[in-house]
């Protein structure tokens, strides 16, 4: 059964761990898996507040696409930003995504929801985006605070979040915690 083995394979993400990490010499890094909860759950509580806040946002599709947001992972791993200089990771990821939602009752929904975030198509889209490099400076800062001090590169994504169209909605947050990475390498 086509959706059986989708799920199987889905699977895959709970055993593969984020090869960025993994780089920087954390031995056992957090799942993939584990990433796209947290970002899934970043992305309702964002959308969320900004629904309370009056923008028109559909919290049901964000959530859908933080959900399927690194599902291609399944198949090409977690490949890491030093490698992408060698690949193309978006073509890989593209027919990595046709073949996985192939098996799902409506593979052109699923297929538009990655292509959302892929490519910031859409407002939803854009904020799992926001929310995805939210997760990974959160995890950043988690493991710094367990020692580990080599992990610099990723907080470059604290400038993009800052650029982002969220930031101004989410100032607030971003710089708290800007303010314990800087509280915890004063330490």
């Amino acid at each position: 059964m086509p959706l059986l083995e989708f799920f199987l394979e889905a699977g895959n993400l709970k055993r593969l761990p984020r090869a960025g990490w993994l780089l920087r010499g954390v031995p056992s890094p957090e799942s993939i898996a584990d990433h796209s909860f947290r970002t899934a759950l970043i992305t309702m509580l964002l959308a969320d507040e900004l629904k309370a806040r009056g923008v028109e946002i559909d919290v049901e599709r964000a959530v859908r696409i933080a959900l399927i947001h690194d599902l291609t992972e399944a198949r090409v791993t977690d490949i890491p930003l030093t490698a992408q200089y060698y690949l193309d990771k978006g073509k890989a990821e593209k027919k990595a995504a046709m073949e996985l939602f192939i098996r799902t009752p409506n593979p052109r929904e699923y297929f538009r929801l990655w292509r959302e975030y892929e490519d910031g198509l859409s407002l939803e889209g854009r904020l799992v985006k926001f929310a995805d490099k939210l997760e990974m400076l959160v995890q950043a800062l988690e493991y710094e605070k367990t020692g580990f001090r080599d992990l610099d590169e990723f907080w470059g994504a604290l400038d993009s979040l800052r650029e982002s169209e969220f930031y101004e909605h989410f100032r607030e947050l971003v710089e708290e915690l800007a303010g314990l990475r800087k509280q915890n390498r004063l330490r």
